[in-house]
């Protein structure tokens, strides 16, 4: 791709789109799927750099997965709870739930042996925190450590098997920490007892691991704050359907409400098991309807306002509303999403940094912004920090305003390698 696109403006969009798979959904079911007694075949999957990084950790694991059908189609042959390699060095990019989800699923180990792996990635890896993550591992019995002490990758875990038993974690920075020891509990050597420490941010995404697993087999209760997975109930392959991406999703339905026109998304509900669908309801208070059907979701433009909102629960949608924001009328204000800041890059500080760019007034605080649109936006190039979201929200702003460029588009390769063709088919 081009080091940079000129968004092209345009009147009210009216289309419907169907994004690709999750990428949260598909690396959950290729772990289940990895781990699992038998074969699955998983329908829809994302084929993005985050998923291909997924995919090769298990293929050095010894985990045999076949991709047909443009790479939407994967056959995982499981490993039935023992992992084939006992040694393997992992590169997983930038990729946020393949490192936390492999942490913790090669710890299960290769068996009766001693095994031993090490997972790294770009620089910007390099800077992620995984410490806590790594602290609940070893109360489970798991030789796991920063190898440069950084509470960052690399990550190097030593292991004969999970002990289980009860660990405290903590889930204030990513629920990717609590998803992938749920995941890799079933194959310890007694149950596994995770104990809350501090407030669960991105609770929804929580809940898609545990329908996943129980799609696979698995088992999790869930006692306010207090998650016991049982390992009784081991995963077994199955056939598994995924939805598509509703993060994804959030930037057509913004471009409804940003043109003031009529975007339906195919492929999703309201009963979706991705918790960014909710950010149909942030788009509502603005001042948009929107209409749910049995297979799918449509938001219609409307005079659009500023709110004030937590959006914890959809902290990855945080970009798309700042984007949307910009055409409101008043102050928007976000909330409860402090732990943005160690995402792919610093969600606040950095997103701020290029609103500002449009002549916004925009005030970071401990845990969110406070945006209030000019009155006269300016034209800008946009930086992109090797964010994909940053690529793909901070684009929806030349929808209506003329001169907005786009540094580093392929950057949304990470989980949206075709997402500017979308975009541009969807407007024209």
């Amino acid at each position: 791709m081009t080091k940079s696109i000129e968004i092209q403006p345009c009147g009210p969009v009216q289309g419907t789109i169907r994004p690709p798979g999750s990428k949260s959904i598909t690396n959950r079911a290729l772990i289940c799927a990895a781990l699992a007694d038998g074969n699955s075949t998983l329908t829809g999957a994302l084929d993005s750099d985050d998923t291909r990084f997924m995919v090769d950790s298990l293929k050095k694991l010894g985990i045999d997965v076949t991709a047909s059908e443009n790479n939407t189609r994967l056959v995982v042959e499981g490993c039935g709870g023992n992992i084939p390699a006992d040694k393997a060095d992992l590169f997983i990019g930038n990729s946020g739930t393949s490192v936390r989800f492999l942490t913790a699923a090669v710890s299960i180990g290769s068996g009766d042996r001693e095994s031993s792996y090490r997972l790294d990635g770009v620089p910007r890896m390099r800077e992620r925190p995984i410490k806590d993550l790594l602290d609940a591992l070893r109360q489970l019995g798991v030789d796991a450590q920063c190898e440069l002490n950084t509470k960052c990758p690399p990550v190097v875990v030593n292991t004969t098997g999970i002990n289980g038993g009860t660990a405290q974690i903590a889930g204030n920075i990513s629920s990717q920490y609590l998803s992938g020891l749920m995941m890799a509990a079933p194959y310890a050597k007694q149950d596994v007892n995770l104990h809350l420490t501090g407030e669960l941010v991105s609770r929804p995404y929580v809940d898609m691991t545990a329908a996943v697993m129980d799609a696979f087999g698995g088992a999790v209760t869930d006692h306010n704050g207090k998650f016991t997975i049982s390992n009784q109930q081991k995963y077994k392959g199955c056939d598994y359907a995924i939805e598509p991406d509703a993060s994804a999703a959030s930037y057509f339905w913004a471009t409804a409400a940003i043109t003031g026109g009529c975007v339906t998304v195919e492929g999703l509900n309201r009963d979706a098991l991705q918790g960014d669908v909710g950010f149909v309801d942030c788009l509502e208070q603005m001042g948009c309807s929107v209409e749910f059907a049995a297979d799918s979701v449509t938001v219609k433009g409307g005079k659009l306002r500023g709110i004030d909102i937590d959006m914890n629960a959809v902290s990855d949608t945080v970009q798309t509303l700042a984007a949307v924001a910009l055409f409101a009328e008043g102050t928007t204000t976000v909330r409860g999403v402090a732990h943005n800041r160690h995402k792919e890059t610093d969600r606040i500080g950095d997103l701020a940094t290029e609103l500002r760019k449009t002549g916004a007034t925009v005030e970071e605080t401990e845990d969110g912004l406070i945006i209030s649109p000019a009155k006269e936006p300016k034209p800008a190039t946009f930086e992109t920090y090797d964010d994909h979201r940053m690529a793909m929200s901070l684009a929806l702003i030349g929808l209506q305003l003329p001169g907005v460029i786009i540094n580093d588009p392929g950057c949304t390769s990470k989980t949206y390698p075709k997402f500017f063709d979308d975009l541009r088919e969807l407007t024209s």
